[in-house]
């Protein structure tokens, strides 16, 4: 493995990386693997302080309307904390390959909800899962609380079965549309009767509520639970398929390549151990094709992170984060629906990009940008934020340009495109920075991430 081999695999399985790094190019290719694998065996869960919950109970909420608000205003600012912890957790984590899975999962096992606890509990069962059995992943998923809330899991019962979860189970979580019938949804959505959660989040089956009867599904028929369902989903290798398309598009490329989605299916088809699959990726030769890198646009958390992995920062007002994922087009804990974010091209638009490209002069240089020349922004809150900030970006920040130097001190200036660019640079660009002067590395870093070749991965 190079030097570019190993950079490309650390913005896929991670969020960029550093010149310290380099000395793992003594190892082979299997081992710096293994070492990163190794470093993501352990899980962490992210707690934000949950203690003004303590002693509450549903009847003090039904009975006390001016509680019931202040808990919800409560649950508010701990949903934004929990987003702030989140950020730093990817910057700083060294399960590094947890965390990004942790990410990747979040839009496909996508879930809402304004309850911290429930939130934060089904946040950490993405991380706990994310490396692996895919089996017990999506039936722990079928039984958190913000996912029995947000897809009205709670509601479907005996006598008036709900069939969101069952329709989004197929569709978007293992096999992808067309691979079933309604016939299918409506069978598999009885099997899942009953689910529920006491207050503090722990899943109940509510037996009263649950179909006990036949049900045919998939051409079997049996008294079957939601987890044999699930069971009978992953006997069809359209799931270990449909999965493997998704974390190709996401690791290896947006264009998908049938020969290696399909060598990567075969693998998961045998144990679904997300680990193992990863692995494998990793270890393909095809995963380093030059094709491969910086072939995929950066998503705006990826696109912050990976700055604040280079330079670290702190915002002196958190909430400048949140506004920041919003202008972008990705907040954190806020998809946009059950589908989740699109990613690739539909990060970048005509008001996204200009935001991008001045970003790290605003992050790092304390600059400012004005945006009238570009018209309105078609989301309400741009609209609204720069009205009241006169078409302005101002956020206050304090970059560690320290930690920055010390990270590049064997690092000629000059060179310095080689650990903050990922791909090949065109000829316009190249010529560009042949022009600049290299007197300030904190300087040429600034611009290096203010190039389009920034935005990709």
């Amino acid at each position: 493995m190079n030097k570019k081999e190993l950079q490309h695999l650390s913005w896929r399985a991670g969020f960029g990386m550093n010149p310290s790094e380099l000395k793992l190019l003594q190892k082979g290719k299997n081992e710096i693997v293994e070492v990163l694998i190794s470093n993501s065996k352990s899980i962490t869960p992210l707690r934000v302080d949950l203690s003004f919950l303590n002693g509450l109970n549903p009847i003090d909420l039904k009975d006390n309307p001016t509680l019931a608000k202040e808990l919800r205003d409560k649950n508010r600012e701990k949903i934004l904390e929990l987003n702030y912890a989140w950020i730093k957790r990817l910057v700083t984590s060294k399960e590094v390959l947890r965390e990004r899975m942790t990410l990747f999962w979040a839009n496909h096992f996508v879930c809402k909800d304004n309850h911290i606890l429930y939130i934060q509990r089904y946040n950490n069962a993405l991380r706990t899962h994310a490396l692996g059995d895919f089996r017990d992943f999506v039936k722990a998923i079928s039984k958190e609380a913000a996912m029995l809330k947000y897809l009205n899991g709670k509601q479907n019962r005996k006598n008036r079965p709900n069939e969101n979860f069952a329709r989004e189970l197929m569709e978007l979580f293992t096999l992808g549309e067309g691979q079933y019938t309604e016939k299918d949804i409506k069978e598999s959505a009885r099997a899942f009767t009953g689910y529920n959660h006491d207050f503090k989040g722990n899943f109940i089956l509510r037996k009263r509520q649950h179909d006990e009867g036949l049900k045919t599904f998939f051409g079997k028929t049996g008294n079957f639970s939601g987890d044999d369902i699930i069971d009978i989903i992953l006997e069809d290798k359209q799931c270990a398929l449909y999965i493997s398309d998704k974390i190709y598009r996401y690791f290896v490329n947006p264009k998908p390549n049938k020969k290696h989605i399909d060598a990567m299916a075969d693998v998961f088809f045998k144990d679904y151990n997300i680990e193992n699959l990863m692995r494998f990726v990793f270890l393909s030769d095809w995963f380093y094709d030059e094709k491969n890198i910086g072939a995929r646009i950066k998503s705006p958390v990826e696109f912050l992170v990976g700055m604040a992995k280079t330079v670290p920062v702190k915002f002196e007002r958190e909430r400048d984060l949140i506004k920041i994922q919003k202008i972008l087009g990705q907040t954190l804990l806020d998809p946009p629906n059950v589908a989740g974010w699109k990613g690739d091209k539909a990060w970048i638009d005509a008001n996204t990009i200009m935001v991008r490209l001045k970003l790290a002069s605003i992050i790092f240089n304390n600059a400012v940008i004005s945006l009238k020349e570009h018209g309105d922004f078609n989301d309400n809150f741009r609209e609204k934020f720069f009205k009241r900030n006169k078409d302005k970006l101002p956020f206050k920040t304090l970059p560690d340009w320290e930690a920055f130097m010390d990270n590049f001190k064997l690092v000629e200036t000059e060179n310095l495109q080689d650990y903050i660019i990922q791909g090949n640079i065109n000829k316009g660009t190249a010529d560009y920075l042949k022009s600049l002067s290299k007197k300030s590395k904190q300087d040429y870093c600034i611009q290096l991430m203010s190039l389009p070749e920034y935005q990709m991965c």
